[in-house]
């Protein structure tokens, strides 16, 4: 339930907002709004504000909206309503009331992104557990327990690192933008600082899959190796482990942190021996045998998994990062302008074949992602509806028949040669506009399946 209330309220306040930015400036120029709705289809609910003279509807549909201005090309018109029509508006008009709509969701994504930097999250610290074995991480001289302090993507200038959530977002702007990433350490096992290069220009990740972050080798922060919810059925069960016990030695090797534990875990992949456990338990230290189960994991290989979950968000170091108005504020609008920036590039990429279109998320993720931020609270939820927000901006401007962008590129055509695209033209670009857009979503939907069966 909290998930399907989470995505509808996302939706809801994404197209709200949306198609509010049409709405004002469309009044702004003078042109008479006929329909304001949210939704698509059947209206569910409509009314007229007194003395208004456009209808405003929730429609059935929960996925979109319109706004419906008064167009010749749609009707017939009263003559003394012709000047109020949206056809009738000189060109840079028109182009500000399409533009109004994708700009007013990159504004609320700015204000969105700052309000969390000013209300504060709760967050991980940037102490870095076990890198994986043989992984850049681990190459670069990475070690348990060090500490990032700043990070500077390329030859860019470096920007302290507060949390682990910002160390991920730098970590994933270079790898996909194929840039090395230098990070300042203080090192868990010496005095002093550290800087060392993640060679990620060179490594070729195209997705950031799982093999992609095993290669780079920094999956999560330190957490204390204490299990958590165990499967039924599972070899953490037939084990006899229970939920809070505290592992403290592997074979004899000393359990410093979750992802060390987890690695020893599927160190066994390749055979399956059962492993000696020194577990903590209520103050009390028990031996326990464990035989971990080999599974089919990605790409067929086999993975050893024992069924519980291993640190949890309890089990870090955290940290309240909140900034003040101005930096705050900077801050929001860094954010927008970096994730805009990267998304543009990883459809770029994704047309020429140099990522997978696995990396498209449809309504299904969408939902999966508003009902777990909204359970974590409602900063985490604010974040999740300022990327979803800034995400709606960017592709309502691609140069697509159909959306905002395909509009602006007719508008584009007008002002170079003084005349509006055929309606023919228009009319054959619409069809392929739409026949593309279902591609697209099938496609979407396809890899949310697939998301949700893994």
């Amino acid at each position: 339930m909290v998930t399907v209330l989470a995505f509808l309220v996302t939706i809801g306040v994404l197209v709200t907002v949306h198609e509010w930015g049409h709405y004002r400036m469309a009044k702004a120029c003078g042109v008479k709004v006929l329909r304001f709705s949210i939704g698509m289809g059947k209206p569910l609910v409509r009314w007229r504000p007194s003395g208004s003279e456009t209808e405003f509807v929730v429609a059935a549909l929960p996925l979109g909206g319109y706004v419906q201005m008064l167009d010749e090309r749609e009707g017939q018109v009263a003559e003394h309503e012709r000047h109020r029509g949206f056809n009738r508006r000189p060109l840079a008009q028109r182009a500000a009331i399409v533009l109004a709509g994708p700009l007013t969701n990159l504004v609320l994504a700015v204000l969105l992104f700052s309000a969390v930097n000013w209300w504060g999250m709760s967050a991980a610290q940037p102490v870095l557990a076990t890198p994986v074995p043989d992984s850049l991480a681990a190459h670069a001289g990475i070690a348990q327990g060090d500490m990032v302090l700043a990070a500077a993507v390329d030859d860019g200038p470096a920007q302290r690192v507060q949390s682990f959530e910002e160390l991920r977002w730098l970590l994933n702007r270079a790898a996909l933008t194929q840039r090395d990433l230098v990070l300042t350490l203080q090192p868990a096992q010496q005095p002093g600082e550290k800087t060392i290069t993640l060679p990620l220009a060179q490594a070729d990740i195209r997705d950031l899959d799982a093999a992609a972050l095993q290669r780079i080798g920094i999956l999560a922060p330190m957490a204390t190796p204490v299990l958590g919810e165990i499967v039924p059925g599972s070899a953490a069960e037939a084990a006899g482990l229970r939920p809070g016990d505290l592992v403290r030695a592997v074979d004899g090797v000393p359990m410093r942190d979750a992802q060390q534990l987890v690695q020893r875990i599927q160190a066994s992949a390749e055979h399956d021996p059962p492993q000696q456990w020194l577990i903590e338990r209520d103050g009390a230290t028990l031996t326990v045998q464990v035989t971990p189960q080999r599974v089919a994991g990605e790409g067929g290989a086999m993975v050893a998994r024992i069924g519980a979950r291993i640190g949890s968000s309890g089990d870090y170091a955290t940290t309240t990062v909140r900034y003040g108005p101005i930096e705050g504020l900077q801050r929001g609008v860094a954010r927008t302008w970096e994730m805009a920036a990267l998304t543009l590039r990883m459809l770029g990429r994704m047309l020429v074949g140099q990522a997978s279109l696995e990396n498209l998320s449809g309504p299904v993720s969408i939902a999966q992602y508003a009902g777990q931020s909204a359970s974590l609270g409602m900063v985490q939820f604010l974040h999740f509806l300022a990327v979803i927000s800034l995400s709606l901006g960017v592709l309502n401007l691609l140069p697509l028949p159909v959306l905002d962008g395909g509009h602006l590129m007719y508008y584009l055509w007008e002002a170079v040669t003084g005349r509006p695209v055929p309606q023919q033209w228009m009319e054959q670009l619409q069809r392929a506009g739409v026949a593309l857009l279902l591609l697209l979503m099938t496609l979407a939907l396809f890899n949310d399946l697939g998301r949700l069966l893994r």
